[in-house]
This record gives C-alpha cells, structure tokens and sequence, in this order.
C-alpha cells in the first residue's frame, strides 16, 4: 500500500493550489479526483493576499497576462427604494496599493494548475474518485474508484458541498436557502471599463461586473428564481440590451457571449472545519451567496492556513489532532465572513424599513469618512490586519499621552 503525507480529494481552484503549496512545502502529495469534463466559463475575482500566495507558487508570471486588474471598486444603490445609499467608491491607491486583486478566467487558471501539478515533483495526481476513507488515530486509509488503497497522515476535503471526507469524518453541516438565483456571464463592451468593478445592490440582490482583459467583463448577477429564468430564455441580444440598462449604459453597447449559467444561492457552514486527521477547505467548509469576491479567498485562507500550521511540524510527523488544532486556526475567520455575506445578503431583500435604515447610513458613512473607508478596504484585504494596526495605534497614542 502506498503512502502519502497529505492525499488532497478534489481538483477545483482550492484543493489544486492547497496542494500544489503542500507538496511545494516538502510534504508528498497525493491529489485525487477526476479528470474535469467541461470547462468552466466563470472567472474569480482573487484579491491581494491570495495573487502574494500565487506569486509565492511562481504562477503568476504565466496567469498575469489573462487577468485584468481591479484598481476600483464601486458600490451603487440599484434599489430604487426611499432610503437609498450614495455611490461608495474604493481606490486601490487609498491605502498604496495598485490594485485590490485581478479577476481570473477559471479555465486558463485551471489549465495552467494542471500543468503545474503535472510537473511537481513529491505530487501524485490519481485521476479517480474517493469511494471510501477510514479513519482512525494513526493514519487514514482511502480507497479509490480504481481499486487503488493509498494511506496518508493527513486528509485534505476539498471536494465541494458534498464532501465525502467531510461525511467520513462525522461532520455535520448548517444549511440554509434564499429565494435567488445567480446568473453568470461574460459580455463584451464599447467603451473601457477603466479596471473599475461595479456592484449594483438591488433589490434581489447584486449585480456584479468585474473587468477581464480588453473592453470585455464578466457578470454575477442574482435574480429572483422566476425572473432569472425569464432573463435566461432571452435571445442573445434581447439579453444583452438587458444587461446593458441595467448598468445604465456605463460601459456603452453590451454584447452577452455564449456559455450563460445559473445556479440556486444557499449557504452552509460545517460544525467544525477540521477533525483529528481530516481538515476541510473551500466548499466542503462554508458556501455562501457571490458577494464582494469573498468565495474563494477565503478558501485561500483555508490553504494558507494549513500549510504554516504544517510548517510549525517541519520534518516532523503529522499529529493526530492536527485537523483539531486547524479548525481552532479557522474559526473566527470562516464564521465571521459568513456572517457578514448573510447578512449583507439578507438586508438587500428587507422591505423592512429599520433595516434599509442601518445599510443606507452604514455606505452613507462610507462614502464620507475616507478613514473609516480606508479601515474597511484594509480589513477587507486581510481579515484582523486593520483592526490589529488600529489597536497598536491606539496603544502608541496612550503610551504617548502618558510620557
């Protein structure tokens, strides 16, 4: 039987590069899942702390030419209600940066890890699926779709929603449902969208367009579920007139490219995000609505977690409850961005007059304090950084008071 350090389950985005990382770390490397059979025509919009990670794999001098920046972010109130927000806007420069992050098409992303996995060394890839693992104090014991038994110290779930390791592990998970639909697109435009993202809050939920390279921009935009399949059953230029209005013309004349998505928004969070020889990442830990690109940095932190907590065990064995000391690591950072999505989420569907109030006030505020904005930009780029900075200044001040 052979044996790995850490055998990873799932090749999406997150179990990919966990375990490109991992073996890029010393570790050996199993990575297990099946061969893709579709592309995937969405985009991820990764921000600053997750392109250093990238940067940290060597990946990013081969991505960068398909990205496209993103130096601006834009909040406008599509709501149309009586208590509307300003427009809220966020330049990278605020807080001396270029840009927040890039948005990434995910097929030459995920083209570009296979390749790289493909040539790591310490890297196995077995392209099957998980049929069975067995868990207990010494090791884990997985059995593959074609006949294959491997053992690992350690196993990453990677592998979505409906995680195998996270049901062979014993976790349960909280889920729950809103009334929408996301829609996913790319589009091209006449006029340059400036590296600029736009989200349109309205009242079914967001409206994203983010900037892909050249007068072209991908869009995530959440519906009711009847009025999604209506958009859906639009032809090709009705559709595009469609989007067109609803971002008011600003990036002129709209053209919807084929390859149209859609998919019903819910949410889930597991109990708990590791356990004794098991740590989950990505969707096998928490899912929620497409937000503010919160999805799949998140599940970067995930990774990135995991592989500093392995390099506090350099040259070490794995102990036995690492996924118990991975799950303390992750916890406040998992529920508190879950959290916040919800809620933001939820408030955008309140007819609820109270609580238009507090979300109106809340971007008003934004829009005019550029010191609270700029707490906020920095906090949304690494979580505990702003707060943490915001704290040490306020000891220096009463240090410097008491002199």
């Amino acid at each position: 039987m052979e044996h790995v350090d850490i055998a990873v389950v799932g090749a999406g985005l997150a179990g990919s590069l966990a375990a490109l990382a991992l073996a890029d770390s010393g570790r050996r490397v199993a990575l297990i899942a099946p061969k893709a059979t579709h592309a995937d025509g969405r985009t991820t919009a990764l921000m600053e702390h997750s392109i250093r990670f990238i940067r940290d794999l060597g990946l990013w001098d081969e991505l960068v030419s398909q990205t496209a920046s993103l130096a601006t972010m834009r909040i406008v109130d599509g709501t149309e209600r009586l208590l509307r927000a300003p427009v809220v806007t966020f330049h990278a420069s605020e807080i001396g940066l270029t840009a927040f992050g890039y948005n990434i098409p995910n097929t030459a992303f995920l083209d570009l890890l296979d390749r790289q996995i493909r040539q790591q060394s310490g890297l196995r890839r077995l392209e099957t699926t998980l049929d069975a693992l067995m868990l207990d104090n010494e090791k884990a014991i997985l059995t593959l779709g074609d006949g294959t038994v491997i053992s690992a110290d350690l196993v990453v779930g990677a592998d979505g929603r409906r995680s195998k390791v996270r049901e062979a592990a014993g976790v349960d998970v909280r889920t729950w449902s809103y009334p929408q639909t996301a829609i996913v697109l790319n589009f091209s435009h006449s006029l340059p969208h400036q590296n600029i993202s736009t989200e349109f809050h309205t009242p079914d939920g967001p409206f994203t367009q983010v900037p892909l390279p050249g007068q072209r921009s991908s869009l995530v935009w959440v519906r009711k579920p009847a009025d999604a399949e209506a958009t859906l059953a639009l032809a090709s230029d009705a559709l595009s007139r469609t989007v067109e209005d609803q971002m008011q013309s600003m990036l002129g004349k709209v053209s919807v490219e084929p390859g149209v998505q859609s998919f019903p928004l819910s949410g889930m969070t597991a109990h708990a995000f590791g356990k004794n020889r098991v740590v989950l990442l990505g969707e096998a830990a928490h899912a929620f609505p497409p937000i503010g690109a919160q999805g799949l940095n998140l599940s970067l932190r995930d990774a990135m977690t995991l592989v500093s907590l392995l390099g506090e065990n350099s040259g070490k064995s794995i102990p036995a409850d690492f996924g118990n000391r991975y799950n303390r690591k992750r916890r406040a950072d998992i529920l508190t961005r879950t959290a916040s999505v919800d809620l933001l989420n939820r408030s955008l569907l309140s007819d609820f007059l109270p609580t238009q109030l507090l979300r109106a006030a809340g971007l008003q505020v934004l829009a005019s304090a550029g010191p609270l904005r700029n707490l906020v930009m920095r906090e949304g780029l690494h979580p505990g950084s702003a707060l943490r900075a915001f704290g040490q200044s306020l000891r220096e001040w009463i240090s410097r008071q008491r002199a």
